[in-house]
Formats: structure tokens, C-alpha cells, sequence
């Protein structure tokens, strides 16, 4: 089970956004894993995709179609990454935007395909084709709880939440859903996550909120320093809550921009909170260092040690495996007396070694927590940043060898 996260809230329907979720056989015989999602005419979509070179065909199409239209359909499946596979995937994802655009009335490039699962295996086009009448007539707006199910992998719980904010005596509302639980780096990770509100954007300044909120949530979890071949998230604008759009530098587009960056942040962290094996969410505070970027080296470093995600797994303060990350970080100049770390409230690290009143019954104490805080203080700037991560358990190396069997 996901660490402090139990089951799906309740997800607001968004005016203008209908969701359908069907079976299509992908991988696993009777469960949903396609969603067919019907945005307005007149909304508007951001996106912010993988920096994987070895991108998915999918990822490939939906950027090419996102410049040429604002799209009227996302078309996401699971169960099969459609990544690794040459021409042949590319024109698979094509021909699924030709197909449903044939059925909805629309153009192909106003399609946006998706696609996370199994990479290297041809995409079944067929059973997807199949299955695009039936979505289509089942289109509601109350679609979200089942689409946040049927995009998940090895996800163990569906994940996404829902938020209301007051802008301007207009009640706006914001739905999310996100999937991904391995295969998670910043620069996104094995995740899929769709953001929709009916506020209303114009599409520059819907990539511009998004471009920043990504960069605070989705690009500061890692689970396991893999960047994914099919990340995407996007952020849908539909308008319907207003008739003024939200402007850069208002008052209106401060309180709507924080609350995206909340949605996203939290969405962020249901990743990490339900990591493949995970039984720690760990939040790594690094502060004191001269710029943004070695705090990030740092915090990272500290996150993909598999001797501290082990440690922590096993709930043993071995506080000389964050010392030896620090150190291995690569920071020039480093100054190790200046150095302090904390497990939780408890200093571990002071002037180059242990602190002089640490007890290991303390440390003991923090690491028996479900969630975990390690503070890097550096001493040698103003800047700080943080990373969200989980530990590395039995469980994860099983579900990876079992992945593909």
C-alpha cells in the first residue's frame, strides 16, 4: 500500500472535459486500461513531455499535433509503452488518432495520443480501434474516478485529487489524475498526468503555469534515476468557469498558478508515496549551497545512493552512507566542517563527523517513521532546494524481475 495515501478521492468533474474508460485487452484480459478524453472546442492544452532521445512514438506525435491545433481528444492506453518500435510505432500512433478522429468528427492532428506500459512490443492498433465506438458513447463527465484506473501499471492505487479556489467571486475547479510508481526521474519519469480546470487561458499562458509547476513537483521525484521513454503531462484549460482570461502578472493569476503548483506537488508525491516496494516517503531538504544546481546534485545524489535507499528500507540510521554521498556529490570546494545533516530533528553530522550528543537510539527513532526528512545544511550560500524519494525494497527488484513474466 501507498505510504499515507489510502484510495481515490473524489474526483470534481471539469465542464467541458468527458472521460471514457473501456477494456481493449492490451496486456491483461478484463480490466480497462484505454481512456478517450473529450476536451471542448475552444479549450486549451499545455503539455511538457520526457527528454528521453529515445522518446515513444506516442510522445513524438502528440508534440507534432500539439503545435499545428488545439486538440479536441487525448487517447491514453496502458499495458503497452508503444516505445522502441521504430516506423512501425509510429504509424501505429497515427493510425489510432486517424481511427478515433474518423469516429469523433475531427482532424488527426487534433488527437493526442499516450501510451505507458511494456517497451520493444508493437502496439495492438486492432483492439484499440475496437474499443473507440464504445468510448465515445460512453463520454462523461463523471469519467474521471475510472480513467484514473485504467492508466495505472504497476501502480497499486489510482491516484489523483481535486481542488476549488476562489478567483475573482468565480468558484474555479482543477481535477488531476497521475500514474507511475517505477521508472521515475526528474525530467518526468514513468508517469502519465492530466491536469484539467475550467478557468479560462489563453494556450501560452497555459504552458507557462505548467512550465513551472512541473519544474516544482514532477521534476523533483525520483524513485529509481530512470528517466522514461513516455512521460507526459498535461495541463487542459476549458474556460467555462469565466469569460476574462487569467493574465501573467494579475492578482488572479497568482492565486491560479499557487494552486496549480498545489495540484502538482501533491500529485508529485502520490508517485513517490506509492513507489514500486516502497514503504518510506522521503522528503531530502538541501539548504546553504550557492546555487539551485548543487543543491540538486546533492539531493539527488543522496536519493540515488542504493546504500541509503537500502538503509532506510531497513529502518537503520547509518549516517555514514548520507555522509559519503555528500562527499561523492561533486561540489568543488567543499568545506566539510561546515556541514550539518539531520535525520528528521536529529543531528547526525557536525563539523566533519558524527555530532558530539547523537544517540543511535535517536536516529533509530526517525528512521522507524513511514516518512523520513534528511536535511543537508552546506554553509556556503542562501540557496535550497528539495527532492522527494522512497527507499529500495525486497519488492521493488520482484516487480521489476517479474515485469515483463
Amino acid at each position: 500500500m501507498p505510504v499515507g495515501y489510502s484510495q481515490l478521492p473524489e474526483l470534481l468533474p471539469i465542464e467541458g472535459v468527458r472521460l471514457a474508460s473501456v477494456a481493449a485487452g492490451i496486456r491483461h484480459a478484463g480490466r480497462d486500461d484505454m481512456v478517450v478524453m473529450e476536451l471542448a472546442e475552444g479549450s486549451q492544452c499545455a503539455a511538457v513531455f520526457t527528454r528521453n532521445a529515445f522518446c515513444a512514438a506516442p510522445v513524438v506525435v502528440a508534440r507534432e499535433h500539439l503545435q499545428q491545433f488545439a486538440p479536441r481528444f487525448l487517447l491514453i492506453n496502458s499495458g503497452n509503452a508503444n516505445a522502441g518500435t521504430g516506423a512501425q510505432g509510429l504509424a501505429a500512433a497515427r493510425q489510432c488518432c486517424v481511427s478515433l478522429a474518423d469516429k469523433a468528427g475531427c482532424s488527426p492532428v487534433q488527437v493526442l495520443p499516450f501510451s505507458t506500459g511494456v517497451i520493444g512490443e508493437p502496439l495492438p492498433v486492432p483492439r484499440l480501434e475496437g474499443c473507440m465506438d464504445q468510448a465515445l458513447q460512453q463520454l462523461s463527465e463523471q469519467g474521471w474516478q475510472a480513467a484514473a484506473h485504467a492508466i495505472m501499471t504497476t501502480d497499486t492505487v489510482a491516484k489523483g485529487l481535486s481542488k476549488t479556489i476562489d478567483v475573482d467571486g468565480h468558484t474555479v475547479t482543477i481535477t488531476g489524475m497521475v500514474k507511475g510508481a517505477g521508472m521515475i526521474r526528474p525530467d518526468m519519469a514513468t508517469m502519465l498526468a492530466y491536469v484539467a480546470t475550467d478557468a479560462q487561458l489563453d494556450r501560452a499562458v497555459a504552458q507557462q503555469v505548467l512550465d513551472r509547476s512541473v519544474q516544482g513537483s514532477f521534476n523533483r521525484i525520483t524513485v529509481d534515476g530512470d528517466t522514461s521513454t513516455n512521460d507526459a503531462c498535461v495541463l487542459i484549460a476549458t474556460g467555462a468557469a469565466g469569460k476574462v482570461p487569467i493574465r501573467p502578472g494579475s492578482s488572479q493569476y497568482s492565486v491560479f498558478a499557487e494552486a496549480i503548483d498545489q495540484v502538482c506537488r501533491q500529485l508529485a508525491q502520490l508517485i513517490v508515496r506509492d513507489a514500486e516496494g516502497a514503504t518510506k516517503f522521503v522528503t531530502i531538504d538541501v539548504v546553504g549551497g550557492r546555487d539551485t544546481d548543487e543543491c540538486l546534485q546533492v539531493a539527488y545524489t543522496v536519493a540515488h545512493s542504493p546504500l541509503v535507499k537500502t538503509a532506510l528500507f531497513a529502518g537503520d540510521p547509518n549516517w555514514g552512507r548520507i555522509l559519503a554521498a555528500v562527499g561523492r556529490a561533486g561540489l568543488e570546494q567543499l568545506q566539510i566542517d561546515q556541514i550539518r545533516i539531520f535525520l528528521g530533528e536529529v543531528c547526525i553530522v557536525r563539523n566533519g563527523g558524527v555530532d558530539s550528543g547523537y544517540r543511535e537510539q535517536d536516529g533509530q527513532r526517525v528512521m522507524a517513521r513511514d516518512e523520513i526528512d534528511i536535511r543537508i545544511e552546506l554553509g556556503r550560500g542562501d540557496a535550497a532546494e528539495q527532492v522527494w524519494t522512497s527507499d529500495l525494497s525486497h519488492d521493488y527488484v520482484r516487480i521489476n524481475a517479474e515485469y515483463r513474466t
